[in-house]
């Protein structure tokens, strides 16, 4: 993710192009939510962050219920983040996803036991993750990765790397 941490608008703005321009999108309607909820938690003193609560969760509600993408705002997403479909989409409250990721239809990324209720995966840069993918557990996910269609990701995945199968195994590399 960026050290960089640009304004509300200017957020909204560069998730707006990332989506095509296209403001009618679930991805870029969902992620102008969680820019929401993210600056809303950013306000001080506490009574600002309160008036603005009811909105924020209305908006996050219909986003989840609607359209089936659900990005709290405690998880930690780059920027540019393209939400590609709708429908089926969660993202644990403790994730981190970085700058550029695509994430399609299906995709659960969140903890693997009740055991361990905070563990999340954190995912680098530019990783592409396959419609119904599942990204489970406390793991790390590198930089300009792939994670196929369906693939069920349980353990790291160096940068660079396409995984696929249940479990995700590592496909060689051409050449």
């Amino acid at each position: 993710m960026s050290d960089e941490d640009p304004t509300l608008l200017a957020s909204i703005l560069e998730d707006l192009k990332a989506h095509g321009r296209d403001w009618t999108k679930p991805g870029f309607r969902a992620m102008a939510v969680y820019r929401f909820g993210v600056w809303r938690m950013s306000l001080e003193p506490r009574a600002a962050r309160m008036a603005f609560g009811p909105l924020y969760w209305s908006a996050f509600r219909f986003v989840r219920n609607m359209y089936g993408i659900e990005i709290p705002y405690s998880a930690k997403l780059g920027r540019r983040v393209i939400v590609e479909h709708q429908g089926g989409i969660v993202v644990h409250g403790n994730a981190e996803i970085g700058d550029d990721t695509i994430i399609r239809q299906g995709v659960t990324i969140g903890n693997k036991n009740l055991d361990e209720p905070l563990d999340a995966p954190k995912i680098g840069a530019r990783v592409n993750i396959g419609a119904g993918a599942k990204i489970l557990g406390k793991l790390s996910i590198g930089d300009d990765a792939a994670v196929g269609a369906n693939a069920v990701v349980v353990g790291d995945v160096a940068p660079g790397t396409t995984v696929v199968g249940i479990p995700a195994r590592e496909l060689p590399k051409k050449g």
